[in-house]
């Protein structure tokens, strides 16, 4: 693969992994928020209805979040010549961290993403950012002819 398409391949990598872990992440907290105790075969089948349904419109706000954040912690990393898995990953998290701030600011419900009500909601849903993020990183970053990064 040229390096001209690495970016392109490592944003839509970066952006399906977010997403679809970010939805993943979602199904759970709101299963456990239930607090009754719920079937894997449940926990299963919501998840799959959760990635039909939900994963559209996360899968946006993640696309436009990666879309401002990949490239900032590209620059980042250009000028501290250094980082890049830790500064794309960081760059991730605090992206949806922002999205999702301004989105609850401006839906009439208290909050889009329902994980992110609590701390750990919250910090569970920038981990599946971070590590779309981080896998930017190794996509555009990686030598693709196999003998060094």
């Amino acid at each position: 693969m040229t390096k001209r398409w690495r970016p392109l391949v490592a944003y839509v990598a970066a952006v399906l992994d977010a997403t679809l872990l970010g939805s993943i992440v979602q199904t759970q907290f709101n299963l456990a928020a239930l607090g009754a105790e719920i079937s894997f075969s449940t926990r299963l089948a919501t998840t799959g209805h959760d990635l039909l349904g939900f994963t559209p419109l996360y899968g946006s706000l993640v696309a436009i979040m990666m879309l401002g954040a990949m490239p900032v912690a590209t620059l980042v990393t250009r000028w501290l010549g250094f980082g890049a898995w830790s500064i794309h990953a960081l760059a991730a998290a605090l992206g949806l961290w922002g999205m999702l701030s301004i989105v609850d600011a401006l839906v009439p419900m208290p909050t889009l993403v329902a994980a992110t009500r609590s701390l750990e909601g919250t910090l569970a849903m920038m981990t599946t950012a971070a590590l779309g993020g981080w896998g930017y990183a190794i996509l555009a970053y990686l030598d693709w002819d196999g003998t060094s990064w």
